[in-house]
């Protein structure tokens, strides 16, 4: 399989733990001691990495460390929005928007000599 989507692959499924592990305690944990709600973040979080650091060492076989921040970047993005609007009920606003289009002139800059 493709290195890069292989990494791709991995990080979204981290970031999935990662969104989960920042934020889900803003919502499930929000009356419980601060403490309570770092141990179980962390306890999420394990997870993020065990899928993360694989994630980016498959990934620097074929990409910079820049471009596998600005990959990560937008995944997180992406992952990030769903979540926020389904999980948290959060409204969607336009600044997710043009937050997308601010990644995607960093992800043409970063990846522009790739493509040449």
């Amino acid at each position: 399989m493709n290195t890069v989507l292989t990494s791709a692959g991995l990080l979204v499924c981290s970031n999935v733990f990662m969104t989960f592990a920042w934020y889900a305690h803003l919502k499930e944990l929000n009356n419980k001691p601060w403490l309570l709600a770092a141990l179980v973040s962390w306890g999420v979080a394990l997870f993020e990495y065990l899928l993360q650091v694989p994630a980016n060492r498959i990934g620097y076989t074929a990409l910079s460390v820049g471009q596998l921040k600005i990959m990560q970047e937008v995944i997180a993005l992406s992952v990030f929005v769903p979540f926020s609007v389904y999980y948290l009920k959060e409204p969607l606003k336009l600044d997710y928007l043009w937050a997308g289009l601010c990644l995607l002139g960093a992800v043409f800059f970063i990846f522009r000599a790739k493509f040449n």
